[in-house]
């Protein structure tokens, strides 16, 4: 679904990714753990088009879409999550979705869309005339989610969804990722909380120094030592998500 050959990319002269290569399924949910600097959110801007690529390419579906622009990657079914609060607080839950769909040719299509989206998120339809402040972390969490799907994306990229969450929280974001996932969306995903979410993914994938140093089964990093020791805090306790 989505191929990553051998790229290398930064910010102006500073190279970031070194060779990054791998692939990932459809309907799947990988996670990418490593240090900080590793390169991990970096792999997420080459992917949209929002970081120059020196040399490499990036496959979707078996088409290269290397250095195309966001507009173009959405046009082609990827959306991104990027860290942090992406809602604007002082407009309503249904107003933020309107805003996420602003690049949609059809206002028509968009308002179906809006519907449908609520429907998979409840929660958004009943407070869906509510400010976005006042929601809960994993309310405004779940709300930046349904925006990138208003596209009907294929895959959705998402960066640290579980920063500033409670543990319950972050359960609760994540059960949200997995119901997308037996949906048929594709996942790529970058978390800090590298246990719990490999515990919820199919597959993950080790990044160090802008390189691929590890990519298989989530099940098999989880039990691998060298992960445990490196990323997992030692001894490793499978966290699932019901």
């Amino acid at each position: 679904m989505l191929e990553l050959k051998d790229l290398y990319g930064g910010y102006g002269k500073i190279t970031i990714l070194n060779g990054v290569s791998f692939e990932i399924p459809k309907a799947s949910i990988t996670t990418v753990i490593g240090p900080n600097g590793a390169g991990k959110s970096t792999v997420f801007k080459a992917i949209f088009g929002l970081l120059n690529i020196s040399s490499g390419e990036v496959l979707l579906d078996g088409q290269a879409v290397t250095g195309l622009k966001p507009r173009e990657m959405i046009a082609r079914g990827v959306t991104y999550v990027p860290q942090g609060r992406n809602i604007v607080p002082q407009l309503s839950v249904y107003h933020n979705l309107e805003l996420g769909g602003i690049t949609a040719r059809d206002q028509t299509k968009l308002r179906d869309r809006i519907g449908i989206v609520m429907d998979q998120f409840p929660m958004l339809k009943e407070h869906k005339d509510r400010k976005a402040i006042e929601l809960s972390g994993g309310q405004q969490k779940q709300l930046e989610v349904a925006r990138a799907l208003l596209l009907d994306p294929k895959l959705i990229l998402i960066d640290e969804p579980s920063i500033g969450l409670s543990p319950n929280l972050v359960q609760e974001v994540f059960r949200t990722l997995i119901r997308l996932r037996d949906q048929g969306v594709t996942i790529l995903m970058v978390e800090q909380n590298a246990k719990a979410a490999l515990a919820m993914s199919d597959y993950g994938l080790v990044l160090e120094l802008g390189q691929t140093r590890m990519h298989d089964r989530a099940d098999k990093l989880l039990a691998d030592p060298r992960v445990g020791r490196l990323f997992l805090g030692g001894h490793i306790e499978e966290e699932v998500v019901e």
